[in-house]
Protein backbone atom coordinates (compact mmCIF):
# COMPACT_ATOMS: atom_id res chain seq x y z
CA UNK A 1 0.00 0.00 0.00
CA UNK A 2 1.10 3.37 -0.83
CA UNK A 3 -0.42 6.19 1.66
CA UNK A 4 0.87 10.20 0.76
CA UNK A 5 0.90 13.21 2.97
CA UNK A 6 1.01 17.00 1.79
CA UNK A 7 2.70 18.71 4.44
CA UNK A 8 3.70 22.36 3.94
CA UNK A 9 6.90 23.79 5.83
CA UNK A 10 6.82 27.31 6.21
CA UNK A 11 10.09 27.77 7.28
CA UNK A 12 13.68 26.27 8.40
CA UNK A 13 12.33 25.71 11.86
CA UNK A 14 9.12 23.70 10.88
CA UNK A 15 11.41 21.66 8.58
CA UNK A 16 13.38 20.85 11.23
CA UNK A 17 10.88 19.96 13.65
CA UNK A 18 9.48 17.55 11.37
CA UNK A 19 12.59 16.05 10.09
CA UNK A 20 13.34 15.40 14.50
CA UNK A 21 9.95 14.02 14.71
CA UNK A 22 10.75 11.75 11.91
CA UNK A 23 14.22 10.65 13.25
CA UNK A 24 12.52 9.72 16.19
CA UNK A 25 10.92 7.16 14.80
CA UNK A 26 12.82 5.49 12.46
CA UNK A 27 13.49 1.82 12.77
CA UNK A 28 16.22 -0.13 11.60
CA UNK A 29 16.00 -0.92 8.56
CA UNK A 30 14.39 2.47 6.94
CA UNK A 31 14.97 4.06 3.78
CA UNK A 32 14.06 7.70 3.60
CA UNK A 33 14.40 8.55 -0.53
CA UNK A 34 14.73 12.85 -0.72
CA UNK A 35 14.07 14.03 -3.87
CA UNK A 36 14.12 17.93 -4.58
CA UNK A 37 15.92 20.88 -6.43
CA UNK A 38 18.96 21.64 -5.76
CA UNK A 39 18.10 24.25 -2.55
CA UNK A 40 14.98 22.26 -1.63
CA UNK A 41 16.13 21.71 1.88
CA UNK A 42 17.33 17.72 1.29
CA UNK A 43 20.34 18.18 3.89
CA UNK A 44 18.29 20.28 6.36
CA UNK A 45 16.01 17.64 6.28
CA UNK A 46 18.67 14.81 6.87
CA UNK A 47 20.79 17.01 9.48
CA UNK A 48 17.38 17.28 11.26
CA UNK A 49 16.27 13.62 11.43
CA UNK A 50 20.05 12.89 12.31
CA UNK A 51 18.76 14.98 15.23
CA UNK A 52 16.30 13.29 16.11
CA UNK A 53 18.11 10.04 15.81
CA UNK A 54 20.52 11.47 18.55
CA UNK A 55 23.35 12.11 16.59
CA UNK A 56 25.96 14.17 19.13
CA UNK A 57 26.76 17.11 17.04
CA UNK A 58 24.42 17.94 13.95
CA UNK A 59 26.85 19.67 12.51
CA UNK A 60 28.94 16.55 11.24
CA UNK A 61 25.84 16.28 8.55
CA UNK A 62 26.73 17.65 5.01
CA UNK A 63 25.96 16.75 1.63
CA UNK A 64 28.06 13.71 0.43
CA UNK A 65 28.14 15.22 -2.99
CA UNK A 66 31.70 14.40 -3.37
CA UNK A 67 32.52 11.23 -1.12
CA UNK A 68 28.52 9.58 -2.33
CA UNK A 69 28.09 8.81 1.50
CA UNK A 70 28.81 9.70 4.64
CA UNK A 71 28.19 7.56 7.71
CA UNK A 72 27.03 8.98 11.04
CA UNK A 73 26.74 7.51 14.52
CA UNK A 74 23.49 7.72 16.37
CA UNK A 75 20.73 6.13 18.30
CA UNK A 76 21.19 3.69 14.90
CA UNK A 77 23.66 4.17 12.35
CA UNK A 78 22.91 6.87 9.11
CA UNK A 79 23.98 6.06 6.09
CA UNK A 80 23.65 9.26 3.92
CA UNK A 81 23.84 9.12 0.30
CA UNK A 82 23.96 11.37 -2.48
CA UNK A 83 23.15 9.88 -5.84
CA UNK A 84 23.46 13.53 -7.76
CA UNK A 85 27.15 13.01 -9.38
CA UNK A 86 26.62 9.48 -10.20
CA UNK A 87 26.32 8.48 -13.79
CA UNK A 88 23.83 5.64 -13.52
CA UNK A 89 21.94 3.08 -11.11
CA UNK A 90 24.56 0.84 -11.81
CA UNK A 91 27.27 3.12 -10.01
CA UNK A 92 25.05 3.80 -6.80
CA UNK A 93 24.64 0.23 -6.51
CA UNK A 94 28.27 -0.69 -6.74
CA UNK A 95 28.04 1.20 -3.76
CA UNK A 96 27.07 -1.42 -1.79
CA UNK A 97 23.48 -0.05 -0.94
CA UNK A 98 22.11 -3.26 -0.79
CA UNK A 99 24.17 -4.22 2.10
CA UNK A 100 23.23 -1.08 4.10
CA UNK A 101 19.27 -1.38 3.22
CA UNK A 102 19.60 -4.57 4.66
CA UNK A 103 21.48 -3.47 7.57
CA UNK A 104 20.54 -2.07 11.14
CA UNK A 105 21.00 1.88 10.30
CA UNK A 106 18.87 4.18 8.47
CA UNK A 107 19.81 5.03 4.83
CA UNK A 108 18.94 8.21 3.62
CA UNK A 109 19.42 8.87 -0.06
CA UNK A 110 19.08 12.36 -1.19
CA UNK A 111 18.64 12.99 -5.06
CA UNK A 112 16.71 9.38 -4.32
CA UNK A 113 14.53 10.20 -8.22
CA UNK A 114 18.01 9.46 -9.81
CA UNK A 115 18.01 5.97 -8.24
CA UNK A 116 14.55 4.88 -8.09
CA UNK A 117 15.02 1.55 -9.57
CA UNK A 118 17.49 0.65 -6.88
CA UNK A 119 15.57 1.75 -4.19
CA UNK A 120 13.83 -1.40 -2.24
CA UNK A 121 10.32 -1.35 -2.89
CA UNK A 122 9.49 -0.51 0.89
CA UNK A 123 10.25 3.35 1.66
CA UNK A 124 9.39 6.70 2.66
CA UNK A 125 9.82 9.12 -0.44
CA UNK A 126 9.69 13.14 0.60
CA UNK A 127 9.40 15.31 -2.27
CA UNK A 128 10.41 18.68 -0.94
CA UNK A 129 9.70 21.55 -3.04
CA UNK A 130 10.24 25.20 -2.42
CA UNK A 131 7.32 27.33 -2.95
CA UNK A 132 8.07 31.18 -2.25
CA UNK A 133 9.80 31.39 0.80
CA UNK A 134 8.24 27.71 2.16
CA UNK A 135 8.45 23.98 1.27
CA UNK A 136 6.01 21.69 0.24
CA UNK A 137 7.17 17.81 1.45
CA UNK A 138 5.10 15.40 -0.42
CA UNK A 139 5.34 12.50 1.51
CA UNK A 140 4.99 9.00 0.08
CA UNK A 141 4.88 5.61 2.37
CA UNK A 142 5.24 2.62 0.51
CA UNK A 143 4.93 -0.02 2.63
CA UNK A 144 2.74 -0.45 6.49
CA UNK A 145 6.07 -0.40 7.98
CA UNK A 146 6.94 3.55 6.70
CA UNK A 147 3.06 4.36 6.91
CA UNK A 148 3.16 3.53 10.31
CA UNK A 149 6.00 5.68 11.24
CA UNK A 150 4.06 9.03 9.28
CA UNK A 151 1.04 7.58 11.17
CA UNK A 152 2.35 7.68 14.56
CA UNK A 153 3.66 11.42 13.63
CA UNK A 154 0.38 12.69 12.55
CA UNK A 155 -1.39 10.51 14.53
CA UNK A 156 -3.91 9.55 12.12
CA UNK A 157 -3.85 7.48 8.95
CA UNK A 158 -2.45 8.84 5.61
CA UNK A 159 -4.75 8.24 2.85
CA UNK A 160 -4.27 5.88 0.13
CA UNK A 161 -2.46 7.53 -2.87
CA UNK A 162 -3.14 3.75 -4.74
Amino acid sequence: MNAALILDLPDLAATMTFGRRLGQKLHPGAVVALVGILGAGKTHLTRAIAEGLGISDSRVVSSPTFVLVQEYAARLPIYHFDAYRLNSVTEFEKLGVEEYFNGHGICIIEWADLVAEALPPHHLQIELTPIGGTRRAVITAKGDQHEAIINSILGRRLHDAG
